[in-house]
This record gives C-alpha cells, sequence and structure tokens, in this order.
C-alpha cells in the first residue's frame, strides 16, 4: 500500500499561482507524511547538481519527464504497491526540463501526460495522482473506473 511517508517531491521552482497552492494544499492534508521540497530554479545542469544534493542516499529518483513510462492512474496505482517499503523521491524540473544525466540516473521515468505543463500545474497533477493511486490501493470511492 501506498505510504505518503515514504514519498518526497523534490520541485524546482516557487508556486507562484494562489489556486495552485490551494490545490495543493489540499492534496498534501490528504497525503499526511508527504513531504514537499522546492529548490531554486536555475538552468538544467544546475538544478540537477542540486536535486542530486537534496536527494537522500535511500530515496529511489523518478523523474518525471516527456519520454518517461505513460500510464493510466490504474497502472500508476499497480506501480506504486510493487514499490513496497521503497522511499521515492519523485522530481520535477523547472523551465528548461531536467538534465539528461539525471533523467538517466533515475531508477524510473514518468510522464504524466503527452502535453506540456508547466512545473507548477505538473507538481498538482503529480500530487492528485498520488492521492487517486491511495484511493485505488483503498478502494475508495474517489476513483471511478
Amino acid at each position: 500500500m501506498l505510504n505518503p511517508s515514504r514519498i518526497r517531491v523534490i520541485a524546482v521552482g516557487k508556486v507562484r499561482k494562489r489556486w495552485i497552492q490551494e490545490g495543493l494544499d489540499v492534496y498534501l492534508k490528504r497525503l499526511p507524511g508527504l513531504v514537499v521540497s522546492e529548490l531554486k530554479d536555475s538552468n538544467p545542469p544546475r538544478e540537477a547538481e542540486a536535486i542530486l544534493a537534496e536527494l537522500r542516499p535511500e530515496e529511489r529518483l523518478v523523474a518525471l519527464c516527456e519520454e518517461g513510462d505513460l500510464l493510466g492512474s490504474q497502472a500508476l496505482a499497480e506501480q506504486l504497491q510493487g514499490t513496497g517499503s521503497e522511499r521515492l523521491a519523485f522530481v520535477i524540473g523547472g523551465a528548461d526540463g531536467l538534465d539528461p544525466a539525471l533523467k538517466a540516473r533515475a531508477s524510473w521515468r514518468l510522464s504524466l501526460s503527452p502535453l506540456t505543463f508547466p512545473h507548477e500545474l505538473a507538481r498538482l497533477l503529480l500530487l492528485e495522482q498520488l492521492y487517486r493511486a491511495l484511493s485505488i490501493q483503498q478502494g475508495g470511492a474517489y476513483h471511478r473506473s
């Protein structure tokens, strides 16, 4: 079962839109223990250095990028079910995306959509999908297939 306290989101850039922050706050309340770490935006190589410095040795790096696995909500819930007690660090890059070397180092690459989203919106979408995955695993009514 997905354990929010074993998940961290490392995100480049600040959330500037109030409505996105309000949405993030809703999902953070629904996912107690999940932590979001914000890093200063720069260029992809510098952001990669900051991400690697922030990453804990026990965390499995999950890079959010357009060439990552494109999963439906049910498949994502199943994939996360298979992580067991691993600690996951989902990484969202800044405006220019993630550095290729960082993506290559990731143990898993995930795409939220073939569409491109601003990093703030990608953060909100990720949290919503993590909550949906937890709901699916618990058999809750939030997700209706």
